[in-house]
């Protein structure tokens, strides 16, 4: 979340760059809000200070002999009254909270001024699109070719935006998780973590997923657990609550998660094959660093995630996503769209994002400054490297074949055990 401070003293600068981002911020409702609370606290203050006056003035007077019953009134007058304003005044701050809870991070000065998606601006491109003799067919026919996906057997199980994949496919999805991790923790020194794929409210609060988006989360119903919509979820909490020396930064964490989403808010969007599903995989990229270090690091990380696209030959795009377009936490952000030729279009494989100390301070995580000696926020960081089914649909898409079959890119034969076609009678 921002720092109070900032909300307090420079309400209508902050307002101003919300709008910027399509967020509107009821000052009006906080100033009053905040007024209330200052008054609220000031006379809670001014109580507890009468009462322990009136409290020492009880014992004396009882020491001296004298009558004490309408000095015992009078306290026990002045705790109801505190009692009534403590009240008052803890319905105000959680009042504010959801305030700054609900209200998304302020975006880095780089970042585009925009609405949506179209305002997006590209920073660069890599590799070539491949050419066809013939209509390039998407994954759902090129899954049905080599007979290895079906959404009717997972409708079958569960329902509509799930997917069973099988045979030579699913080797290759599994190859696809093994490259990348192997790639990131070998080559760009991550250390690979296994962690819960259900977590607990804090931990959601934490990086920014609740309150906002609590209509996007799968819950159990007896114990309010939630399955992760990202390993970003998970690992970033691995340090909630810790004073980091700075000697261990930065922490550069990966996992490889199922992820979990209802889509709120996606009816009608992407219904065919595997781009929008309510489950996933994804190989996660966290970063916990210094403040002054984080936009380079945001620039290592995004860069960690085009190598896994660069060492798959795959053409994409890097875009920053304008302030209309960035996540609720994020202060800055890049996504990565590779090229799907069944589609004829850029889709997102990874978004790569800064958050500066928004989930830092929802999280209390904090690094020890040897410099100054003060305890500081540190900045986190996290990016997809990659989305495991998007990388599957992108390699059918960019290698099928005339006749339907897919080439295994050259980085995946090992992987594959030297397969290099997946063929119709596979």
């Amino acid at each position: 979340m921002l720092d109070p401070q900032v909300f307090k003293n420079d309400t209508d600068s902050v307002a101003a760059r919300l709008r910027d981002r399509g967020f509107e911020l009821d000052v009006e409702r906080y100033l009053d809000l905040e007024q209330r609370r200052r008054t609220l606290q000031t006379e809670s203050e001014r109580l507890r200070n009468e009462r322990n006056i009136r409290s020492k003035l009880i014992g004396e007077a009882k020491a001296r002999g004298e009558d004490i019953n309408s000095l015992i009134e009078s306290v026990g007058d002045l705790g109801t009254r505190l009692s009534e304003l403590e009240t008052e005044l803890n319905g105000v701050k959680q009042h504010l909270n959801d305030i700054y809870y609900g209200t998304p991070n302020l975006t880095h000065s780089t970042v585009p001024v925009g609405k949506d998606e179209k305002d997006n601006q590209e920073i660069r491109c890599w590799g070539q699109k491949p050419e066809f003799q013939y209509e390039p067919r998407d994954h759902v026919d090129l899954g049905n070719i080599v007979n290895g996906m079906s959404f009717d057997l997972a409708a079958k199980l569960t329902g509509s935006r799930f997917v069973v994949i099988h045979g030579a496919l699913a080797r290759l999805h599994r190859a696809l998780i093994q490259f990348m991790l192997d790639l990131h923790t070998t080559v760009h020194g991550y250390e690979e973590f296994y962690v819960p794929y259900l977590v607990n409210r804090d931990s959601l609060l934490g990086t920014g997923q609740l309150p906002k988006f609590v209509e996007d989360q799968f819950a159990t119903t007896t114990d309010e657990l939630f399955l992760i919509p990202t390993a970003e979820v998970p690992l970033t909490n691995l340090v909630r609550d810790l004073i980091i020396d700075s000697r261990e930064l930065p922490i550069k964490l990966v996992a490889h998660t199922p992820c979990f989403r209802r889509e709120a808010g996606s009816y009608g969007k992407d219904t065919r094959g595997m781009i929008r599903q309510h489950q996933f995989e994804k190989v996660e990229l966290v970063q916990v660093v210094e403040p002054q270090q984080s936009y380079d690091a945001l620039e290592e990380l995004t860069d960690n995630a085009e190598t896994v696209l660069r060492q798959l030959e795959l053409p994409y795009r890097v875009v920053s996503l304008c302030t209309g377009d960035i996540g609720f936490a994020a202060a800055k952000t890049y996504d990565l769209e590779v090229w799907m030729p069944g589609q004829q279009n850029y889709r997102e494989i990874s978004s790569c994002s800064n958050f500066e100390a928004f989930q830092a301070r929802r999280m209390n995580t904090k690094w020890r400054n040897q410099t100054t000696g003060h305890k500081e926020l540190v900045h986190t960081l996290n990016g997809s490297g990659l989305a495991i089914g998007r990388t599957l649909v992108a390699v059918m898409e960019n290698y099928q074949q005339i006749d339907g079959s897919i080439r295994v890119p050259r980085v995946l034969i090992n992987y594959m055990n030297g397969l290099e076609t997946i063929s119709p009678s596979q």
